[in-house]
């Protein structure tokens, strides 16, 4: 799987809320300041292009609209297997212990999680 960069990353966040195809003057709209270059944004569309997460269709005249091939929820479905994968042995129990072990859950947090947990069970 390619994995993108924060750049990269970023540009599909603003294309995944926007729901729709969106040329990057649209795109560059939802940036936050300091906005990068119009030429910037292109180039970042290209790369997805490249890797396979966005395609463009044509516009009015010379405009490229450009739209994800991959929802978020897949994508971030992917990364966590390739993290569970790379680093747990494939395992999830592994996955969820390092975590656990690693944050500073509250009493609530808890909680919440053994709720999750207990609505999955048959």
């Amino acid at each position: 799987m390619k994995t993108l960069t924060k750049s990269e990353m970023q540009v599909m966040n603003i294309l995944w809320d926007m729901q729709r195809g969106n040329c990057v003057a649209d795109i560059l709209k939802h940036y936050p300041e300091p906005k990068p270059a119009y030429t910037t944004v292109a180039t970042f569309l290209k790369i997805l292009e490249q890797k396979g997460f966005v395609e463009h269709r044509k516009g009015t005249g010379k405009l490229l609209i450009y739209s994800p091939l991959m929802t978020r929820e897949r994508y971030s479905r992917q990364v966590v297997d390739d993290v569970k994968n790379t680093f747990f042995g494939g395992k999830l129990s592994s996955l969820v212990s390092f975590f656990a072990s690693q944050e500073q859950l509250s009493q609530e947090e808890i909680e919440e999680i053994k709720q999750i947990i207990n609505n999955l069970e048959p």
